[in-house]
């Protein structure tokens, strides 16, 4: 099974990418549907929020740049945290908080344990003389 752990941690990247830019979507285009709980219009601090959401899930989701990727979001889910759902309560299970703090922590173990297999930044490091 370590033979696929590369390939596993690609479809992590894309999984949670894919989620995590759809945040964004639903935040600043009401795409598939307005976020629960966020405010419309929004304040400027969602629109940047939203806006690293789907940037930063693009870059993810093609493992383009991946670790700077990574640990940008995780440092955002840390702030969406802390400014948004820990003054309502301690426990994430109350306050709402368990989806930043789950990407939080994937996204900060993907600043280091890189794109995976199916990336490109996988094909970049191969350099030219080995991509055949």
């Amino acid at each position: 099974m370590s033979a696929w752990s590369p390939r596993i941690l690609s479809v992590l990247r894309i999984v949670a990418a894919l989620l995590f830019m759809e945040h964004g979507f639903m935040k600043l285009f009401h795409f598939p549907i307005a976020q629960p709980g966020v405010p419309d219009p929004l304040p400027m601090l969602l629109v940047v929020a939203a806006l690293l959401e789907i940037a930063l899930g693009i870059l993810l989701t093609l493992g383009l740049f991946t670790r700077i990727a990574a640990f940008v979001a995780s440092g955002e889910m840390a702030i969406a945290y802390f400014l948004g759902h820990l003054p309502s309560g301690f426990w994430p299970g109350v306050n709402g908080g368990s989806e930043a703090i789950l990407y939080c922590f994937i996204f900060f173990y993907l600043a280091f344990a890189g794109a995976g297999a199916w990336s490109i930044d996988a094909v970049i490091s191969r350099g030219p003389a080995n991509r055949a």
